[in-house]
């Protein structure tokens, strides 16, 4: 299983690169005689209610969505490696502080943390 994910994740990649030659269609092109057409030889996938392509539009929105999959686990990388090796050499209390800070992020269910971040940061 894991052969098959990561050959999905090498195509979708691929797919994401070279998006230009693969996607048929512009994906921000809108023709409304063609709104909510269903699926053809033409238009794969179909076209939305503008008229766009979807196919091209799902293999461009593949770039934007490995970009922020990256970018998330970058950063996390980063700041998980930063915080392990500040506990891991200097030790005693910035230790046990970083792994108290750990606990308590590990002890909310992710959904909970979410609403408790939204109601002190605001609705925006």
């Amino acid at each position: 299983m894991a052969a098959v994910a990561a050959s999905c994740i090498f195509a979708l990649a691929l797919g994401a690169m070279f998006a230009p030659a693969l996607a048929p269609y512009d994906p921000g092109a809108q023709d409304l005689r063609k709104d909510l057409a269903a699926p053809s030889l033409e238009h794969p996938l179909g076209c939305d209610k503008l008229g766009r392509d979807q196919l091209s539009r799902i293999i461009y929105g593949a770039r934007i969505s490995l970009y922020v999959g990256l970018l998330a686990v970058s950063l996390s990388a980063g700041l998980g490696l930063i915080m392990g090796a500040a506990a891991g050499f200097s030790g005693g209390a910035v230790d046990r502080l970083l792994m108290r800070l750990v606990d308590v992020l590990l002890a909310f269910p992710g959904i909970l943390l979410a609403i408790a971040m939204s109601a002190a940061l605001g609705p925006s």
